[in-house]
């Protein structure tokens, strides 16, 4: 076990050096989903649901949450917060990603109402980057990849989105669990797709 007790929750294809991978999914499982993928198999990986995980109190440096809390249904949305607060350490840190809702909700609105095509989700349409038609992930149409920026991908078990952020809820949430304020940065998903916002905050001392 490492120095640190790190932990990468639904680390899916992204295992990271130095963390525990944690995912519902086998390592099996996540090869399969992402055959174009090469995953480091020498990190460590651990099997299992974010809601039970296998550490005592207080045990943990920092957790890690990269595009997952989209995922969870309301009620889930409170597990999940106050599971990180009974494990984390006395000023550990929790460091998570996710969509800004706001940006996503804004950009929708403006952008062009002209629905082409049904989704498909086959191995042409993912070549070509089909997304209901608009052979882009350009966010100009709303009925194009923005969609999935809502709704998820939903292209397999999971990739639904259920919950959404805005940065002024991330700071009550984290008010809420009587954290440090947090630090919330912006940056694009794939490096150039949906506006994410990464949140870095410290439960107190």
């Amino acid at each position: 076990m490492f120095e640190l007790l790190r932990i990468n929750l639904g680390c899916a294809c992204r295992l990271l050096e130095g963390y525990v991978n944690v995912d519902l999914n086998s390592l099996e499982e996540i090869k399969k989903r992402y055959p174009n993928i090469e995953i480091a198999d020498k990190e460590e990986f651990l099997q299992a649901n974010v809601f039970s995980l296998p550490f005592g109190d207080a045990t943990v440096d920092e957790i890690r949450a990269d595009a997952l809390l989209e995922h969870f249904s309301f009620k889930e949305e409170s597990q999940f917060f106050y599971e990180v607060k009974k494990l984390l350490k006395p000023g550990g840190l929790l460091c998570f990603s996710v969509p800004d809702f706001e940006d996503i909700v804004t950009t929708w609105l403006n952008a062009k109402d002209d629905w082409k095509d049904f989704f498909r989700d086959d191995d042409e349409a993912i070549a070509q980057e089909h997304w209901f038609g608009q052979y882009s992930y350009s966010t100009e149409s709303r009925w194009g990849y923005i969609m999935a920026s809502i709704f998820g991908p939903q292209n397999g078990k999971g990739q639904f989105h259920k919950n959404a952020y805005t940065e002024a809820k991330i700071r009550a949430i984290c008010k809420k669990l009587d954290f440090n304020e947090p630090v919330i940065e912006r940056f694009l998903w794939k490096g150039s797709r949906d506006l994410m916002m990464k949140v870095k905050v410290r439960k107190k001392k």
